[in-house]
């Protein structure tokens, strides 16, 4: 942990240039053979909307309807995903707490897939964040009950629960999948979207996801200094004035909002809620101040380097992303557990 505050501008640069520099190199690579100087002037006549004619339209329409697209939206859903494991962790003090651990993920796939399969994504574009928003909140609501009783949370109760929801989410995920399959395009967008992934994202999906993340942080910088007493423990924040049940539904709502939108559009990526935060904590410490922007940038990049890694090694495999962030994640998370194990002298 950096204890002097002095280098923390320097670990935020550090982030902004490696975000940056991730960009960059998933904007360059793709199948298509498009030179670093032609992709610069298609942006740049895009910005100022300037006709260019020694580009191609084949050329724009990579550049600016597929790669582009696919960058901004892995920037966002990484960044929500990562604030939202942030959150829990800091509401229920407990470096295990994530979206995915907490049902709050499968329950916004859950709902996604109701969407699909009753066919509501046709009608408007905004019927599967809806359904997956109302899967993430019922989810999270029964976790909370579960594990809440006069005004205290069990965190063991907690983890045990959501573990359970999420089994049943995707027992209900599966039943549905299986009643689809004598109707293959509704299974194939279901496994789809329960796999997670990039491809075929379009400046739509940019219009779900960006103005609810970018919302969301902003409430969530209001709430920076109620978390960090909340970490303290509950007793300690309410002695000095923190109305917790309010701020802790305040923030579900968030959290919930930004998930839900997250899973509606790359489906389901798990893990990155829980890995993020906590390296970031570990470097930056405990307050809120500095682990929100941090955790926004950390997010983003975990996720766009894990889709420049299939586009790197597996450009030719249909690999989906959510493959790859549970590969990395899972280990980590039974490295908590230990650690967590021994930390308490329960072995």
């Amino acid at each position: 942990m950096f204890n002097n505050s002095r280098f923390i501008p320097y670990i935020f640069l550090l982030l902004a240039v490696l975000l940056f520099t991730l960009a960059i190199s998933s904007i360059l690579k793709g199948p298509a053979d498009i030179s670093g100087l032609q992709i610069g002037d298609i942006l740049k006549d895009a910005l100022f909307n300037i006709d260019n004619k020694n580009s191609i339209d084949w050329q724009q329409s990579i550049i600016l309807d597929i790669r582009l697209p696919r960058i901004i939206i892995a920037i966002f859903a990484g960044a929500s995903l990562a604030l939202c494991g942030l959150v829990m962790q800091g509401m229920f003090r407990n470096p295990l707490a994530s979206p995915s651990v907490l049902g709050v993920s499968s329950g916004a796939s859950l709902g996604a897939v109701v969407a699909i399969y009753l066919g509501a994504s046709l009608f408007s574009p905004w019927a599967i964040p809806l359904f997956a928003f109302i899967g993430a909140g019922i989810s999270l609501s029964i976790v909370y009950r579960i594990a809440s009783s006069r005004g205290q949370t069990s965190i063991a109760t907690l983890l045990l629960s959501g573990v359970a929801i999420s089994a049943l989410n995707v027992a209900a995920i599966s039943l549905l999948l299986a009643i689809s399959l004598s109707n293959w395009d509704v299974a194939r967008m279901i496994i789809y979207w329960t796999m997670g992934g990039l491809d075929g994202r379009t400046w739509d999906h940019v219009l779900i996801i960006l103005p609810i993340v970018l919302s969301g942080f902003v409430f969530l910088l209001f709430y920076s200094k109620q978390l960090d007493l909340m970490l303290l423990g509950e007793q300690h924040a309410l002695s000095v004035g923190v109305d917790v049940p309010r701020a802790r539904r305040n923030l579900l709502i968030i959290s919930t909002a930004m998930v839900g939108a997250s899973v509606s559009v790359v489906g389901g990526i798990g893990f990155i809620g829980l890995v993020v935060p906590h390296i970031l904590r570990l470097i930056l410490g405990p307050s809120h101040r500095y682990l929100l922007p941090a955790s926004l940038l950390g997010g983003a990049i975990a996720l766009l380097s894990a889709d420049l890694f299939l586009n790197t090694l597996f450009s030719d495999q249909a690999i989906p992303l959510g493959v790859v962030t549970a590969a990395l994640g899972a280990p980590f998370f039974l490295f908590l557990l230990v650690k967590q194990r021994f930390a308490t002298g329960n072995l």
